[in-house]
């Protein structure tokens, strides 16, 4: 699996990338289990109130998170590019230019030590 990470304005958003022959989570709304690629990652926006109060480039931005949305894909090019947009436009949501946002893509074992 990759973890692909955007970063601007002081925070960072991950998701992950599952590649062909790793199981992807399921759940209600997931891709169909014959996709190759499987992408989860959060959306969210900005709210006047409520939400999750998160530091962005030096204000207080209100987020509402809504339920991630996993998207499929065919080959792993598409599958990176279509991540890499995802987590620009969720940047873009809350106000930040998306050609500001940092991407890095990293190979994970799919275990985190705590």
């Amino acid at each position: 699996m990759l973890m692909v990470r955007g970063r601007a304005g002081g925070t960072e958003l991950t998701g992950t990338l599952y590649e062909r022959g790793e199981r992807a989570p399921t759940f209600s709304g997931a891709p169909d289990e014959d996709a190759a690629y499987v992408w989860v990652c959060d959306e969210f926006y900005e709210v006047d109130s409520g939400g999750t109060t998160q530091l962005v480039d030096g204000r207080e931005v209100n987020l509402a998170f809504e339920s991630p949305m996993p998207r499929g894909f065919d080959t792993r090019e598409q599958a990176l590019e279509g991540a890499k947009e995802h987590v620009r436009t969720q940047f873009a949501r809350i106000g930040i230019d998306p050609d500001d946002v940092s991407l890095e893509v990293e190979k994970s074992d799919g275990y985190s030590s705590t």
